[in-house]
């Protein structure tokens, strides 16, 4: 099989995948307005949570695969095949595979777009999102450390660098922990960082903190709807540990 006939072969299956996703995804939203999902990045997938993680609260617009022709798709893979100069087209082809979850693909046109443009910001969180979502957490975290370097103050990539300590295996509790509080100096409100913390520190035991950051994610957000998983959580460590001896009063 020629070079040709592979690349049609390959931009086929992809029309394909796609196109069945953006009917799928029609069909699921039929019934009413548009959902709102976490974005990639201070996120991951509800299903992709530890077990013992809450829902992550809706907080950006769901990434749906863009309604493109088939043509328009079959046009952006060329160039970017075609084009391998073109940051641009690198980005959108990086796109169309995320969207569709072929992060592997995705990866190889990133990281040819990071070889075209290293100073560039969005390729450089687009790799850590992408490395994150194929639960290739190391990765992740090279590349989240990367555009802190470029950014400190982004708070979103400093909770998803967190999280990736908090869900690799075995976890990093206390390093998840130390990325969360850098969060909160800069925003002591942050919804997300705040469910992460008192995760983090359920998880490691620390009854008293997890119960100070679920009190502050309360003032912040009654509503939550991590509340009752943390709440839960936080209830069963405390039944868990030991109960200290009953203390009488000595006799006189």
């Amino acid at each position: 099989m020629s070079k040709d006939n592979v690349l049609f072969s390959i931009i086929g299956l992809l029309l394909g995948l796609i196109i069945g996703f953006i009917v799928t995804n029609s069909i699921n939203q039929s019934g009413g307005g548009a959902t709102r999902t976490p974005t990639a990045k201070t996120t991951a997938q509800s299903s992709e949570l530890p077990p013992d993680h809450p829902a992550i609260p809706s907080n950006g617009v769901a990434d749906q695969p863009q309604q493109m022709p088939p043509a328009a798709v079959t046009e952006a893979i060329q160039k970017a095949r075609n084009e391998p100069d073109n940051f641009e087209a690198q980005m959108k082809a990086a796109e169309l595979f995320y969207q569709i979850r072929r992060y592997d693909e995705a990866i190889e046109f990133l990281l040819h777009a990071n070889q075209l443009r290293p100073d560039s910001y969005e390729a450089v969180v687009a790799l850590g999102n992408t490395y994150f979502d194929a639960e290739k957490y190391k990765e992740a975290e090279q590349w989240y450390t990367a555009a802190l370097i470029k950014n400190p103050d982004d708070i979103n990539v400093r909770t998803d660098l967190g999280l990736t300590f908090l869900f690799r295996e075995p976890p990093d509790l206390d390093r998840a922990i130390q990325e969360f509080r850098k969060s909160l100096q800069r925003d002591p409100r942050h919804e997300q960082t705040l469910q992460n913390l008192a995760v983090a520190l359920t998880r490691k035991g620390d009854a008293k903190e997890a119960q100070a950051t679920l009190a502050k994610l309360e003032e912040v957000n009654p509503s939550s709807p991590a509340l009752p998983k943390l709440r839960s959580d936080l209830e069963k460590l405390g039944q868990s540990k030991p109960q200290p001896p009953a203390t009488s009063k000595s006799k006189q």
